[in-house]
This record gives structure tokens, C-alpha cells and sequence, in this order.
């Protein structure tokens, strides 16, 4: 799967989670740089994401995370 669909796919799952119409992430994007995305709503990310893309993260894979592109990154290895 291509970097791009991903963002895609992941705009969209932020957007719903934290109820935003105008996030678009980008490879240096952080819970920083999003008000809502605490860690309340990480956890419903997470989730979301594993749901979406149809995988299963370990705790310390996300512990290292520092990232958007680093998530999608991780995203494409557990899709491999």
C-alpha cells in the first residue's frame, strides 16, 4: 500500500476520532500539533487503526513512536 493511501485513510480516522473536518497529517505531524489528540483519544487512534488496516500493535512499538510517518511506517511493516 502506498504511503499516500495511508494518510489518506488516516486523515480520515482522525478526522471521525477527534472530530475535526480539517486535519490533514503530515510525515512530522504530533499529538502536539493537533488540539484534541490527547491521550484519551490515542487510545481510540490506536484502536482505530488496527481496525482499519486490519493489524495488531505491541505496546512497545507504540511507546516509540514519535510521529505520523513513523506510524505509517510501522503500519506498512505490520502490513507486510
Amino acid at each position: 500500500m502506498k504511503d499516500s493511501e495511508i494518510y489518506q485513510r488516516l486523515d480520515t480516522l482522525f478526522r471521525d476520532v477527534i472530530g475535526e473536518d480539517d486535519i490533514t497529517l503530515k510525515p512530522d505531524t504530533t499529538a502536539d500539533d493537533i488540539e484534541g489528540w490527547d491521550s484519551v483519544t490515542h487510545i481510540s487512534i490506536i484502536v482505530g487503526i488496527e481496525t482499519e488496516f486490519h493489524i495488531k500493535f505491541r505496546n512497545d512499538e507504540m511507546e516509540e513512536l514519535k510521529n505520523v510517518g513513523e506510524m505509517v511506517h510501522l503500519i506498512q511493516r505490520h502490513m507486510h
